[in-house]
């Protein structure tokens, strides 16, 4: 029986099943996922999911990958409505931003703490983690005899000091309720709006001025007590 001569196949069949358009939407999608993972804020990352959840549904329709599909049916309006309100957050952060501040967006993302009197909101020396808006009620600064209350804003210096230490401690004198903001929250916001940033810069900076100009009145003080203090003092006469 004489042999056969090899059979030559085509250049298609060598390569393989050509791509389909079904396969070029999965291998987007799949681009697309992995692109999430360079995004550096969560806008752009939940903006991404949703283009990446369009292209899976539309992959495991075409491809009949019926599990896929159902999963980012579910992942899309998920990662809609979690940007819906990162947008709206940063909108409230801008708003407040740019026109003094405003307590509302604090409360969508704030715990909110009730101390008595006698309870520390912090003390001196721990980690400054949280900053913290006062609602109602009394703090005293220990270690200055300062007292704020209502309406004001605590604990922001210590989340930007290189060391993030508390250089004071501050004690509940009056039922307090109190927003606390984690210093995670913080860093989150700072890095999605720039706004946010300046406007937590710009408290920062206010607290310290007023520190600045507490402190000279302190020296100005005790310079004219000495005065006063000198010349009233009687005159020692040499023998």
């Amino acid at each position: 029986m004489q042999a056969q001569p090899p059979t030559l196949h085509s250049g298609a069949a060598e390569k393989g099943t050509p791509v389909t358009p079904t396969d070029i939407i999965g291998y987007a999608a799949a681009l697309l996922v992995l692109l999430t993972f360079s995004m550096r804020t969560m806008v752009h990352l939940r903006a991404v999911g949703i283009v990446s959840n369009l292209f899976f549904i539309a992959y495991g329709y075409l491809s009949g990958a019926y599990p896929i599909m159902l999963l980012h049916a579910i992942l899309l309006p998920l990662n809609s409505f979690r940007l819906f309100q990162i947008i709206a957050l940063l909108r409230k952060v801008e708003h407040a931003s740019s026109n003094g501040f405003d307590v509302d967006w604090l409360k969508s993302i704030a715990t909110p703490r009730t101390l008595r009197p006698g309870e520390f909101l912090y003390r001196k020396g721990d980690t400054a983690d949280r900053m913290a808006f006062i609602v109602s009620g009394t703090f005293r600064v220990v270690g200055l005899g300062k007292d704020i209350g209502k309406g004001e804003l605590t604990g922001e210096l210590g989340l930007i000091a290189p060391a993030r230490t508390r250089t004071q401690s501050l004690e509940c004198t009056a039922t307090a309720h109190v927003l606390e903001v984690t210093y995670e929250q913080v860093k989150l916001l700072y890095f999605q709006s720039p706004k946010f940033g300046l406007f937590l810069l710009q408290l920062a900076g206010d607290r310290l001025f007023k520190d600045i100009d507490r402190l000279e009145q302190q020296v100005e003080m005790y310079r004219h007590e000495k005065e006063v203090a000198l010349l009233g003092a009687p005159i020692k006469r040499e023998a």
